[in-house]
C-alpha cells in the first residue's frame, strides 16, 4: 500500500447509497473505501502513515463526473496531447469532478484520430481527475444545428469510420453524440449500442416520432437539452420534448443559467426529475482563464466573465464549474443535496456503466469523495483516495 493513500476522514456526515450517516468516519486503502463507520462505531486501530482528516460536520458525498467536457485551463481534448490530457484532469478536482469523459468535437477524420489516439495511450494518475473514456461529440450530426461544431467537417453516419475510431481509440469511446435522423433504419445506432456506446441524440433536429423510433433502436441520451436541437412545438414536441416524456432518455443539463433558463431549468426538472438528469459542463479551454480570445474546434470564440460565444453570438461551449452547476440546481425549488448527488454522480455512473466502483460511496468503491458544505463549497476533493484539491486557509 502507498502511504498517500491511507486515509480516515472522521465526524463527517456521510451520504450513502440509501442513508446519511451522522458523524461517521471513512477509511479509505489503496484507493478504495475499505469501511464506513456510524459515530458510534469505534475505529479500529490503524498503522501511523494514515493520514486523518477531521471533516469537522462537513458532508461527505461521491465525486462527480462530467460525461461532456472539452477542455480546461488554456487545453483541449482536440489539442491531442498528454500535457494536455494531465492539465484538464489535474485543474478539474477543484470543482469537485473526479472523474470525466474527455470530449471530441467535430473536425478533420485525421485530427479526430489523433485526439481518440492520445487517449487510448493516456496514463491515468494518481490526484488527477480519472478519464473514463471519450465522448465523441459529432462529427454525424445536423447541419441546421450545429452549434458550434465547425460545419465543414460534418459528416453522415458512417459505422465504417466509426468501428476505425473505436479501434483508434482502444475502444474508449464510451458515449457518442449524432443526429438520429440521419440514420432512419436504425442500423447506425443499432450498431454503435450493441457494443456498449452511450449513443446520445444530439445537434439533431429530429421529430418526436424520430425519437421514438430511435429509442427503439438504442438511443438512450440526450445531449445538452434544450441546446442545438428541436424544441418543443404544439403540433411537434421534437427532441426536447422526447426527453421529457420518454422514461428510457436520461438528459444531460448545462446548468450555468445561460444555456438554459432557470425557468426552463426548473421546469426540466419537475417534468424529469433527479433520476434522469445529468449535470454537465460542456466547458472549453477558457474555463479558470481570464475573459479574452480562445479557440474551439479551429474556430475563434470570445469569452467574456460568463460565457463563451461565435463572432456570431452562438454559445461556444461553456466556462462553467461543475460545483457551479451544482450549487445553481440547489436553488431550484425541491431539490435537495440528495438530488444533485444522484445528477451529478449517480446518474452519470450508471450511465456510462461504471456504477460498479464510481458514483456513490460504498465499501469497495473507489474513494472519489467530496468534503462540502449545506451550499457545496468544497473544501476536500479525493481522488481513488489520494486528496486532489484542498480549500486553502484550511
Amino acid at each position: 500500500m502507498e502511504h498517500n493513500q491511507a486515509l480516515i476522514i472522521k465526524h463527517v456526515h456521510i451520504y450513502t447509497e440509501n442513508d446519511v450517516i451522522k458523524d461517521g468516519t471513512l477509511r479509505i486503502e489503496n484507493g478504495k473505501i475499505s469501511q464506513i463507520l456510524q459515530s458510534e462505531q469505534s475505529m479500529a486501530t490503524y498503522p501511523s502513515f494514515f493520514k486523518v482528516i477531521n471533516g469537522q460536520g462537513l458532508y461527505a458525498i461521491p465525486g462527480f463526473i462530467d460525461g461532456h467536457i472539452h477542455g480546461a485551463n488554456g487545453r483541449d481534448v482536440m489539442d491531442a496531447t498528454e500535457e494536455a490530457i494531465d492539465t484538464i484532469a489535474k485543474t478539474l478536482p477543484a470543482e469537485g469532478t473526479t472523474s470525466f469523459l474527455a470530449t471530441t468535437i467535430t473536425q478533420s477524420k485525421e485530427n479526430i484520430s489523433r485526439a481518440l489516439e492520445n487517449i487510448a495511450h493516456y496514463p491515468n494518475k494518481q490526484g488527477y481527475a480519472e478519464v473514463l473514456g471519450v465522448h465523441l461529440e459529432g462529427p454525424f450530426i445536423e447541419k441546421s444545428k450545429k452549434g458550434a461544431q465547425p460545419l465543414e467537417h460534418i459528416m453522415n453516419p458512417s459505422i465504417e469510420q466509426f468501428d476505425q475510431w473505436q479501434q483508434q481509440s482502444g475502444g474508449k469511446i464510451k458515449t457518442i453524440t449524432m443526429a438520429p435522423e440521419l440514420d432512419q433504419d436504425g442500423s447506425f445506432i443499432s450498431h454503435v449500442a450493441n457494443q456498449g456506446v452511450n449513443v446520445s441524440a444530439g445537434h439533431t433536429k429530429a421529430t418526436f416520432h424520430d425519437m421514438k423510433k430511435a429509442v427503439k433502436y438504442g438511443v438512450r441520451q440526450v445531449t445538452h437539452i434544450c441546446n442545438a436541437m428541436s424544441g418543443i412545438h404544439h403540433r411537434d414536441i421534437g427532441v426536447v420534448g422526447a426527453a421529457l416524456l420518454l422514461n428510457d432518455l436520461r438528459a444531460e443539463l448545462i446548468a450555468d443559467r445561460i444555456h438554459v433558463s432557470d425557468e426552463m431549468m426548473q421546469l426540466i426538472y419537475d417534468q424529469m426529475g433527479s433520476e434522469r438528469l445529468m449535470l454537465i459542463t460542456d466547458a472549453m479551454r477558457a474555463k479558470c482563464l481570464p475573459p479574452g480570445d480562445y479557440e474551439l474546434g479551429g474556430q475563434p470564440v470570445k469569452v467574456t466573465n460568463d460565457r463563451a460565444v461565435l463572432h456570431d453570438d452562438t454559445l461556444a461551449g461553456s466556462i462553467l464549474k461543475m460545483y457551479n452547476a451544482a450549487q445553481n440546481m440547489l436553488k431550484l425549488d425541491r431539490v435537495t443535496l440528495r438530488h444533485i448527488i444522484e445528477m451529478a454522480s449517480v446518474n452519470p455512473a450508471k450511465q456510462l456503466s461504471v456504477f460498479d466502483r464510481k458514483g456513490s460511496l460504498t465499501t469497495g468503491k473507489d474513494a472519489d469523495i467530496l468534503l462540502v458544505n449545506d451550499m457545496l463549497d468544497i473544501s476536500y476533493t479525493i481522488c481513488r483516495g489520494v486528496i486532489a484539491y484542498e480549500r486553502d486557509g484550511k
